[in-house]
């Protein structure tokens, strides 16, 4: 028997590539295989003898990577981050299996290597630990929030009528707090009042506590069930027996339950605040949208629209599509992309994004990306994926929570010997080990960094800082150097041809001429600057062949039949002493100068400028007092990089740096022990973004840059980096303050109920608070904002 199975392979970077592992995987005995570099995919058969470990080795044995499937889970039965941490660990027992549990959301998010498992395994082994799982599509966040929203309202109904019955004990445990011992009401009574909410309301923690037992672990459910039925037992019995001269506990049972049910209401409603931002982003595209065919006006579901669609949007009606203005103009709102308040123009040939509205004027828009490729949509999954995800700091919580169940069962049996043996006492025995397992509840551990993750990251989101995961965040607490690129980052990234200096034999249009057609073929800012300058005069530009470029030098080419060109820096070119003085002329004006050459002689000197953005020298004066080292690297030349410098207020700079040296810059100053982020825009910051600690790519940058980094800035603005790093200090001070709540409860809470200072209901009360606190502390998060620009 033999299986076939199809690899998703990256890194690879060409054929040769594919070759190399095809050639790997062939020489194994009983495999066949298939490479494509196209599909970047390898299509395997191997024997049944031949084990998947072997096949999956030999592929990353190449210096490449297996691109596992990722799958979501939507989990239920889960009461504490004990059963977060149960799930977590029984999926990833399965072969092939990477999965991370959140605790706040309950959800799974689970990688897995093709033909180790499937969707049905997952479910299957979540169930075996006493949970339910199913798999979470990414249109089933409305059903999912409708579901939580009918078992809240369940849950409200259910906590009123054990309240009603409740509330009657309570009035009993008041009258003993007064000193009556002879109690308002007959012990029969409390008995009927008491069972309905141990057995009816508190049902919960019994079918809880069941699962996860059947399932080898312990949870919070086991705590409360065990504690309860401890003193329900003991009371019923006394009751039974009519044995008078001791005290019943029905009031304490009841009221755990009750308050532990309170305290489950009001941290559900606490964590779906917490998903505000994302229900904001999704709130901001509309159902509908009123698209021109065959010259009617017809408006259609979002999910009919199609690429080509010309969509009329009127004003105050947000945009349903991403796409290019076909007609009209208006000022459109795009702060949910940007954070920046101030609305954009728009007119024919603009850009415009799904979600943004418009607050004057009327337009017509040609779709480009509709549906789940739109640019909000893409937000809203970032956004999602890095509220799921786990930041490092959680692993310490994740491990006690893993251990501190069975530990709290042992300190209660322990606390009842002792008391036992001190006392005799065994019902005050009973009540101090029932008091103790009733306060040591890990939810507040498992909530301390999940909550305060998903409410920085979506407050992020909404200002326009889009984290790509918590790690990310976590990180961008610790940075004390900042890198940054120059064009598109501290400067505009706008440049404009200035001065024209033509030499012997040329004058300024045939300099500008030359050198818009040899710049025809590149895509760099400054290409764009002569090509927008040649148009501006209506210059024609030459037919050329032999396009090249030379990184970080410049570019050439041959006229058509004709001369051969090259514009670059001067000592590219190899300027003479008169033409560097000339260009170092420029270049102490804060001009980029470019010399153009014309069958091997220079022909004229191009001085360019690229405005600095208001904003940034006010952005490296706080990042300074933020404990953040700002140093500037370019590829211009030393003067013009010092007069850049000079402007954002910045003491440390390297110019003539070539692309592939940014990374070596940023690698070695992560070697003297430098926390180090990288900002730029381009492709060719890319190596420098993925060698840093922290990538910070601006919005309005490349593809490759934004896919690189870890954080991408939608506003394209220097101080976007001090709001972001201003904002992961801030929630990592939220995570440390809920840490420190959940540890002193228990460190604090535990060693006081095993010496009978707290009551059962008194610790069902704290360990109840304990969750909601976490949770409210968390939100505080929501009144972060942005420094005014």
């Amino acid at each position: 028997m033999s299986t076939s199975t199809v690899f998703p392979i990256s890194g690879m970077s060409c054929a040769a590539c594919a070759i190399r592992i095809e050639k790997r995987l062939n020489a194994l005995d009983g495999v066949s295989a298939q490479v494509n570099f196209a599909t970047e995919s390898a299509v395997v058969t191997r024997d049944d003898s031949v084990p998947l470990a072997t096949v999956v080795d030999t592929i990353r044995k190449t210096g490449f990577d297996i691109v596992p499937e990722r799958v979501e889970l939507a989990l239920s039965g889960m009461t504490c981050a004990a059963c977060a941490q149960r799930i977590e660990t029984v999926l990833n027992r399965l072969p092939g299996v990477s999965a991370s549990v959140n605790f706040a959301t309950e959800t799974a998010r689970v990688d897995m290597l093709p033909g180790t498992a499937d969707v049905n395994a997952l479910v299957a082994a979540v169930t075996r630990a006493g949970y339910e799982a199913r798999p979470l599509a990414g249109d089933d966040r409305a059903a999912r929030k409708a579901e939580k929203q009918l078992a809240y309202q369940q849950e409200l109904r259910q906590f009123a009528i054990a309240a009603l019955f409740t509330l009657p004990l309570w009035l009993e445990m008041v009258s003993m707090f007064g000193g009556s011992h002879e109690g308002l009401l007959p012990r029969w009574l409390q008995l009927l009042l008491a069972t309905p909410v141990q057995f009816w309301a508190g049902w919960r923690f019994y079918r809880g506590a069941w699962h996860a037992l059947r399932g080898g672990g312990a949870n919070m459910d086991v705590l409360i069930a065990s504690g309860t039925t401890v003193a329900y037992a003991m009371s019923a019995v006394i009751t039974v027996l009519g044995l008078e001269h001791q005290h019943v506990y029905f009031e304490a049972s009841a009221s755990v339950i009750t308050l532990v049910i309170l305290g489950k209401l009001l941290e559900a409603r606490a964590k779906g605040r917490t998903s505000a931002a994302i229900e904001t982003l999704l709130g901001m595209q509309p159902k509908t949208a009123r698209v021109e065919r065959d010259g009617q006006l017809t408006e259609v579901p979002i999910a009919s629209l199609q690429p080509g669609d010309i969509v009329v949007v009127r004003y105050g009606e947000a945009l349903p599509v991403d796409g290019e203005v076909s007609d009209g103009t208006a000022a459109v709102d795009e702060s949910m992309l940007s954070g920046e308040s101030m609305p954009v123009n728009k007119a024919v040939g603009s850009p415009v994004y799904a979600g943004t509205r418009t607050v004057e004027g009327m337009l017509k828009v040609r779709a480009g990306s509709v549906g789940e490729r739109t640019r909000l949509a893409e937000i809203v999954r970032l956004v999602s994926e890095a509220q799921g995800s786990k930041a490092p700091i959680q692993q310490l919580a994740d491990r006690i929570s893993g251990v501190f169940v069975p530990v709290v069962m042992a300190i209660a049996v322990l606390t009842f010997v002792v008391t036992l043996l001190l006392t005799g006492d065994g019902v005050t025995s009973l009540m101090h080990a029932v008091a103790v397992l009733v306060i040591a509840c890990p939810c507040a551990l498992g909530l301390a960094t999940p909550t305060a993750i998903m409410v920085g990251i979506g407050r992020g989101a909404t200002a326009g800082l889009l984290f790509r995961n918590a790690s990310a965040l976590e990180r961008a607490e610790h940075i004390n150097t900042l890198v940054v690129d120059k064009t598109g980052t501290l400067t505009r990234g706008q440049p404009v041809v200035t001065d024209v200096e033509a030499l012997a034999g040329h004058d300024r249009a045939s300099v500008l001429q030359l050198a818009a057609s040899v710049e025809q073929g590149s895509e760099h800012p400054l290409a764009r600057a002569v090509l927008d300058a040649a148009a501006a005069d209506g210059l024609a530009l030459a037919a050329v062949d032999d396009f090249r470029v030379e990184a970080g030098h410049g570019v050439a080419a041959r006229l058509r039949g004709g001369q051969a060109l090259r514009l670059g820096t001067p000592d590219w070119i190899g300027a003479d002493e008169a033409l560097r003085e000339q260009a170092a002329r420029l270049a102490a004006a804060g001009r980029t100068v470019v010399v153009l050459e014309v069958d091997g002689r220079p022909a004229g000197l191009i001085g360019m400028a690229d405005a600095l953005r208001e904003t940034s020298p006010a952005a490296v004066r706080r990042l300074r007092q933020m404990g953040v080292d700002v140093i500037m690297l370019t590829g211009d030349n030393a003067a013009t990089a010092r007069a850049i410098a000079a402007q954002a207020g910045i003491e440390r700079f390297e110019a003539q740096v070539l692309p592939a040296d940014k990374a070596r810059i940023v690698e070695g100053l992560r070697r003297e022990g430098r926390v180090v982020a990288m900002a730029g825009d381009g492709v060719n910051d890319a190596p420098a973004l993925a060698c840093a600690d922290v990538g910070f790519a601006m919005g309005a940058g490349s593809d490759v840059a934004i896919e690189t980094a870890e954080i991408t800035l939608m506003q394209s603005d220097l101080s976007s980096v001090a709001d972001a790093i201003d904002l992961s200090r801030k929630t990592m001070k939220k995570i440390r303050q809920n840490l420190f709540f959940a540890f002193i409860y228990n460190v604090l809470g535990i060693p006081l109920a095993a010496i009978g200072l707290l009551s059962p209901v008194i610790a069902g009360a704290a360990m109840a608070a304990s969750s909601v606190s976490v949770v409210s502390n968390s939100l505080l998060l929501r009144r972060w904002t942005r420094q005014p620009r």
